[in-house]
């Protein structure tokens, strides 16, 4: 672990942790301490799993290389890069902050988030934002199968195309989609693209860095018929 620092002088100090020598135990253990250093730098993930869970601060952390299961899971305020792929769960159960992903993610990525954004610059596996609670997530590319599943809060915003059965249960979150849709999952429809929703997606798309025009998605939403079991709606579930 080395401790550099960065110009101008009034920049924090960034701490470097090289996992071919520090643990990922150890690692998560120094981002989570009272003393964290307010910019990390980590290199040699390999696919590690795990990393940089729990943060609960304002922190920078730039990993450099491919993470394995549930990197920054847990997250509140820290403001994560992982500079490669990851596996499945990314920022999952994540309150706030931001989680970046320059590559492609594996399945259920932001699976339970309750808030922050994620953005991921290539394509989200199966299950991208399952059982979402109010995170946004953004998807340069295309998502896979049963995307927002049982979503309940937040924005799936995905450039590419979509899988089958997307939005399946859906409840509240809202879904764009630029691309081709394989099929829709049960209750979801496709809805009307009002002003206020271009308006929102333009701050989706400016907040995550793609240059995209709004008009070109497609919005997608619940029916409301599966809020409460209805023998009439007994063959949708």
């Amino acid at each position: 672990m080395t401790t550099d620092a960065l110009s101008p002088a009034t920049a924090p100090a960034t701490t470097s942790f090289d996992l071919d020598v520090t643990t990922a135990r150890e690692l998560n253990a120094a981002l989570q301490a009272m003393e964290a250093p307010a910019r990390a730098h980590v290199t040699n993930p390999q696919g590690a799993h795990a990393l940089a869970c729990g943060l609960d601060r304002s922190i920078d952390v730039h990993i450099e290389g491919h993470v394995g299961y549930y990197a920054a899971g847990m997250n509140q305020h820290a403001r994560v890069v992982v500079e490669g792929n990851a596996g499945v769960g990314v920022a999952e159960n994540m309150m706030s902050g931001t989680v970046r992903v320059t590559g492609d993610a594996s399945q259920s990525a932001g699976a339970t988030a309750h808030g922050g954004l994620l953005v991921i610059e290539g394509n989200a596996a199966a299950r991208c934002g399952i059982s979402m609670k109010g995170v946004d997530i953004v998807v340069g590319g295309d998502v896979g199968h049963m995307s927002a599943f049982m979503g309940q809060a937040g924005r799936l915003v995905v450039l590419g195309d979509a899988g089958e059965a997307l939005g399946d249960s859906l409840y509240e979150a809202r879904i764009y989609v630029r691309g081709t849709v394989a099929s829709l999952g049960a209750d979801c429809v496709k809805k009307e693209m009002r002003s206020e929703h271009l308006a929102e997606l333009q701050e989706l798309l400016d907040a995550a860095g793609f240059d995209a025009d709004p008009t070109e998605f497609t919005r997608y939403g619940s029916a409301r018929q599966l809020y409460h079991f209805h023998v009439d709606n007994a063959t949708a579930y």
